[in-house]
């Protein structure tokens, strides 16, 4: 069985019935960290479960489909693994000044929209917020107005949303950051804001001051909005995103966040006007402008574009955090990552390509407040794993080992390296080598074994990729035969 997947199978229950009869031990907790990169780190809420026990949490799983096998599952996890029970390193690390004391932060969206929200997120850990962006606009939302493009099961591979700014009265959402700020002195409070010209982004802005709240973040990358000279439409003019930056710049004392659209061909176009113009820092990306064509998602039989997020959307927002952190014209600015951030591992991908804090929206939606306590444990083990004492040391660390495609080696070759006790004989490296690849791959029908042929070989690896129980992996780099 393969942990992972059945992890992914787990409906992760609220109040799951599986912990209720388990009197020693939380096996939805285990189940969890395993779904969220913490598979090492599983087994301490097990450590002290019998097999019977985790047999009756099996029994009591209300899987629609069949039960997660739950005895199986957290049988083979270490149950005495809990490297970070001692000595747990510290996340704090400065954002924009502002010390936080992890770099998990709420992104501006539906996820936090009221007094309420926020305050739960922060009492389970969350170290600060975007607020839902606020405007002058008297915001009506479509219904339905989420959509989803979905794994096997219940889980998103992208996420798809209609959704605009705040719908709250102006006065009524600062009144919340206020209050958030008064209660929650140590968390984060930043106002995303989003004006439909110079007077409007400057008024905001300043209210969002008076307010008490630790940054301003500027959206000009809303791509839903119904308004002209709002949203992505201002972020893909660079001469507006200089200027409107500028005027905030100008009339508040607090930093100013500006948020880019990744609806653009060159990012760093707008980016360095915000630089120009004293942004503190850049915050991206915002949602990749969609479609989706499920019927069920229609308004009133209508579809139209909008905003896609989730997993899908990773790698693009890395490209762009890579862009804008790699530009040596851009050196004292500071970036917070946003896109597809679900576990810890997403996260040191954005802090690594140089951002100092990172948002979440997405997961969060689809899994509650709670994936926190994964963030922040799977961080804080890697970090020990690695001798790592300050969050500080790995942010930009990954930026040196990238190169341009025209300076890659082109002189070597890694071959994929076929581990026979591991491969069960699927035939799907022998498929997708002959059909998509260089046919370079024998599948003995008797055995059920692939042979690699070397001399068609070109190490491209989709062999690898495609293997369901990680039985090719790589052989040591070589030069290539003439």
């Amino acid at each position: 069985m393969h942990i992972n997947e059945e992890a992914a199978r787990c409906l992760l229950c609220a109040d799951a019935p599986c912990s209720r009869v388990c009197k020693k031990g939380d096996p939805a907790r285990a189940i969890r960290a395993i779904r969220f990169g913490n598979e090492r780190l599983a087994g301490q809420w097990v450590a002290e479960c019998t097999d019977e026990e985790l047999k009756q949490a099996e029994e009591a799983c209300i899987h629609y489909d069949r039960p997660i096998r739950i005895t199986q599952l957290l049988r083979s996890v270490e149950r005495d693994y809990v490297a970070v029970r001692e000595n747990k390193p510290s996340l704090a690390i400065d954002f924009c000044g502002i010390p936080c004391e992890n770099p998990f932060f709420l992104a501006s969206s539906a996820v936090c929209t009221n007094y309420e929200m926020v305050a739960r997120a922060f009492d389970a850990g969350w170290a600060g917020v975007f607020y839902k962006t606020i405007c002058m606009e008297d915001i009506h939302e479509v219904s339905p107005r989420f959509d989803a493009v979905k794994n096997n099961g219940t889980s998103f591979a992208g996420f798809r949303n209609m959704e605009q700014l705040s719908e709250n009265p102006v006065y009524v959402d600062f009144d919340i950051l206020r209050r958030l700020k008064h209660d929650y002195p140590s968390k984060v409070v930043i106002a995303s804001i989003m004006g439909q010209a110079e007077e409007e982004w400057i008024e905001l802005a300043k209210m969002a001051e008076a307010a008490g709240v630790d940054a301003v973040e500027l959206n000009f990358s809303c791509p839903q909005m119904r308004l002209a000279g709002m949203g992505s439409d201002v972020g893909q003019d660079a001469e507006l995103v200089t200027f409107y930056t500028a005027y905030v710049k100008r009339n508040v004392k607090i930093p100013v966040i500006a948020k880019m659209t990744p609806n653009i061909t060159q990012i760093n176009q707008p980016a360095m006007g915000c630089y120009f113009a004293g942004a503190d820092c850049i915050s991206a990306i915002n949602t990749i402008k969609s479609i989706t064509m499920s019927p069920s998602a229609a308004v009133s039989e209508k579809q139209t574009v909008s905003g896609y997020s989730g997993r899908a959307v990773k790698p693009i927002a890395l490209r762009f955090i890579y862009e804008m952190a790699s530009n040596k014209i851009m050196k004292k600015i500071e970036y917070s990552g946003i896109g597809g951030i679900e576990t810890w591992r997403d996260a040191l991908e954005f802090i690594q390509l140089g951002c100092r804090n990172v948002q979440v929206c997405t997961a969060v939606m689809e899994y509650g407040y709670r994936i926190i306590d994964d963030l922040i444990l799977g961080m804080q083990n890697y970090m020990v794993e690695r001798g790592i004492e300050q969050l500080d040391a790995l942010v930009g660390e990954q930026l040196p080992n990238f190169s341009l495609p025209s300076n890659l080696d082109r002189e070597t070759i890694v071959y994929p390296k076929f581990d026979h006790e591991k491969c069960i004989g699927c035939g799907r490296c022998y498929t997708s080598c002959r059909d998509g690849g260089h046919q370079a791959i024998n599948f003995d029908g008797e055995t059920r074994q692939p042979h690699l042929i070397g001399a068609k070989c070109v190490g491209c690896h989709l062999c690898r990729l495609v293997c369901p129980t990680g039985a090719i992996g790589l052989a040591k780099r070589v030069n290539k035969t003439k």
